[in-house]
């Protein structure tokens, strides 16, 4: 009878082991696609920088997308800053608030097409033009 007991022992601690990996697991699937992305960062390659006073915007470039985030010059406090970029005949995807280092990433399906792309820190703020064409 005693081994009876100890099977189910090792039975329930077993399942409580797998719960507690399952959930852990689980957390990972539904943890939102922003806060994914903002620790990522932008894919691919460094296709240009638009500098100003307080910041710069940082524009890069994949095969099929290009993606921009605003980083500023210095880190620390939060305060307001924005990032902007929209393909030639899209709408511009944004992301805007009160961040301490970085606005961003934005990312835009861009195969053969020119972007805008705009970002402020503060109270500076810059505009590209249409690059990347």
């Amino acid at each position: 009878m005693l081994q009876g007991w100890r099977r189910r022992g090792r039975r329930v601690a077993s399942l409580g082991v797998f719960t507690a990996a399952l959930w852990l697991c689980a957390g990972g699937l539904f943890t939102p696609p922003a806060a994914q992305a903002a620790t990522e960062g932008c894919g691919g390659r460094l296709a240009r920088t638009v500098a100003f006073e307080t910041g710069e915007v940082r524009v890069y470039k994949s095969r099929n997308q290009a993606c921009a985030m605003t980083v500023a010059r210095v880190s620390g406090e939060r305060r307001r800053m924005a990032v902007s970029i929209q393909p030639r005949g899209g709408v511009p995807v944004r992301e805007a608030g009160r961040f301490t280092h970085y606005a961003g990433p934005v990312t835009v399906g861009a195969i053969n097409r020119c972007v805008y792309v705009k970002g402020s820190v503060g109270a500076g703020s810059a505009d590209s033009g249409w690059i990347l064409c």
